[in-house]
């Protein structure tokens, strides 16, 4: 792209202050960021004159298996869960974009330190939860690793010193997820330096097509692999590509299931996993109205009981056919540091909004998802906060009950 073209696409979006410093640029700079400004998705500034605002549609259950059923079943279910894992059917994808920031830390936040007195970062204990399946099942499946521009290096490099933490290397790939430009609160364009665009990741709904976009589809239509196994690096508890879980949604048809647990009460801050309008939906803690969180079955139970945990299984075949469709986009109000009259900013307060898709809007384009209720104590331990709820303290005391040396 050349200046002028630039210009007349900004023009267009009144996003024009972004070459505002273009005179002051060497060569190479100035090359940067036409290149930055043709990559920009325009249609996602939509999204500002929405509001933000989700209607909540109609909501009923979800189909679900509970933790009981699961019990009753289990054998049944871990061996069609091997009989797929050793048939290479099953990947997984392990959403490691985010840095450590809130838990006090610079590094990727798979990185942190979760030991007292060993070192024992997140990423090692996820793969020691992998080891026990692997173990179980006599089989090594896939692991698809997505990072960000602001982690890929740290996290490759850190997998490379650990040995990947005894994983064959040849079946981890690191690929990473696509930016999306941050703007102030009245939709323009922010610039972090004089030549660069303010960007960040463009959150974990992006993972698929961030994972086609790095060539990684040819791996999964050459091994022949037809369910990806999507989880968190936040919960130290994960089971990853458990073969209950699998075993459980081949039996039971769906295109796509999610591992839940049972609320704690109706406001606890977790995503709820039901049905929208006939069709599946994750409504999160903050759009559920209180009135229906609080709903009770007679037995006492909450009606809507369950939230995710961030461990989703889905059917590749379909996300194949939905790959082209638009996720809705969110805002996330964030401080997002500028460039003001020539000067570094770095904001005390939100000044500014990310743009995200999020992995939940996935599920509705499955057509019907399966709810499987694990147990929290065993299964549920992120690790959000450095203190207090889902913190590393809560996510430690946890992990010693689970029997894990720290």
């Amino acid at each position: 792209m050349n200046l002028e073209k630039a210009q007349q696409i900004l023009r267009e979006h009144g996003q024009e202050q972004l070459l505002q410093y273009y005179g002051e640029l060497d060569e190479g700079q100035k090359q940067s960021l036409l290149s930055q400004i043709e990559s920009i998705n325009f249609s996602v500034f939509h999204s500002l004159d929405k509001g933000g605002e989700r209607k909540i549609g109609n909501l009923t259950p979800v189909p679900a298996v509970t933790a009981a059923d699961v019990e009753h079943r289990r054998e049944e279910y871990e061996e069609l869960g091997i009989a797929a894992l050793k048939a290479g059917k099953v990947a997984a994808v392990l959403l490691a974009g985010g840095q450590g920031t809130r838990l006090g830390s610079d590094d990727p936040k798979g990185m942190f330190n979760i030991g007292i007195t060993r070192e024992l970062s997140i990423f090692e204990q996820q793969f020691a939860n992998i080891a026990e399946v692997t173990g179980r099942s006599g089989a090594y499946f896939h692991i698809f690793i997505m990072t960000s521009d602001v982690n890929n290096e740290k996290t490759v490099a850190f997998f490379k010193r650990k040995n990947y933490f005894g994983y064959p290397q040849e079946k981890v790939h690191f690929f990473v997820q696509e930016m999306a430009p941050a703007c102030d609160l009245n939709g323009k364009i922010l610039l972090e330096d004089k030549g660069r665009i303010a960007m960040s990741p463009n959150g974990n709904g992006g993972w698929y097509s961030s994972l086609i976009k790095n060539g990684d589809g040819e791996i999964l239509s050459r091994e022949g692999i037809e369910w990806l196994n999507v989880y968190s690096v936040d919960n130290v508890l994960q089971r990853i590509c458990d073969p209950v879980f699998i075993g459980a949604t081949l039996k039971s048809g769906c295109n796509c299931s999610a591992k839940v647990v049972k609320k704690v009460s109706p406001d606890e801050k977790v995503g709820v996993l039901c049905m929208e309008d006939g069709k599946p939906a994750i409504v999160e803690y903050y759009e559920m109205p209180a009135e229906i969180a609080s709903i009770r079955r007679p037995d006492g139970e909450l009606k809507f009981a369950y939230g995710v945990t961030l461990n989703y299984l889905f059917k590749v075949e379909l996300l194949n056919k939905t790959i082209d469709k638009k996720l809705p986009v969110h805002l996330s109000l964030k401080k997002v540091p500028f460039i003001k009259d020539g000067i570094k900013v770095k904001p005390e307060q939100p000044n500014g909004y990310k743009f995200e898709y999020l992995v939940l809007d996935m599920i509705k384009l499955m057509e019907n998802c399966l709810a499987v209720e694990v147990v929290r104590e065993r299964e549920f331990a992120p690790v959000k906060n450095r203190t207090g709820v889902d913190s590393v303290d809560t996510a430690r005391a946890l992990l010693v009950k689970n029997g894990v040396k720290l």
